[in-house]
């Protein structure tokens, strides 16, 4: 049986993983293929995109944590980390397809799947604990805001 510091370990090292992956796309494409994109104004700078993935990354692990300790074993629990492991692959996907296949189109595709897998996530955390579901809230409120930036890059640059 596993202790809770060891899942809340396995929960962070598994989220952040996935975020340092996608940041060997991501990193770089920045100062070169994604500077010559033509942006819409609401852009947020450069720097800001680090700091609020890693909290996101942060409080996605802290639910996922959660969820695991709630029901270890159980139908529910296994469908719910199902669910969250799908959505963190195309989260990674998202980076290598926009990043390092520098094709926002596709991307937009994906975070659409993204889009409706976090939301999927959320409900089946909610069978199990309210907080893991609010703690994917920013996420998604993020994660909405990214799509609507992903498409006008998409549609600011055929």
């Amino acid at each position: 049986m596993l202790g809770d510091a060891l899942r809340l370990i396995i929960c962070l090292v598994v989220t952040l993983g996935v975020g340092f992956a996608g940041s060997l796309f991501t990193a770089p494409a920045v100062d070169t293929w994604y500077a010559a994109l033509r942006k819409p104004a609401f852009t947020p700078p450069g720097w800001l995109f680090a700091p609020v993935w890693t909290a996101l990354y942060v409080m996605m692990a802290a639910a996922a944590f959660l969820v695991w300790r709630v029901g270890a074993g159980s139908r529910w629990t296994v469908a719910a980390l199902t669910a969250f492991a799908v959505q963190l692959g195309l989260n990674f996907l998202w980076s290598v397809i926009f990043f390092g296949w520098k094709q926002p189109g596709w991307a937009m595709v994906d975070i659409i799947a993204l889009w409706i897998m976090i939301a999927v996530t959320m409900a089946l955390f909610a069978r199990l604990s309210a907080l893991a579901c609010w703690l994917l809230a920013p996420y998604i409120i993020w994660v909405t805001f990214a799509s609507v930036l992903n498409f006008e890059i998409w549609r600011l640059n055929p």
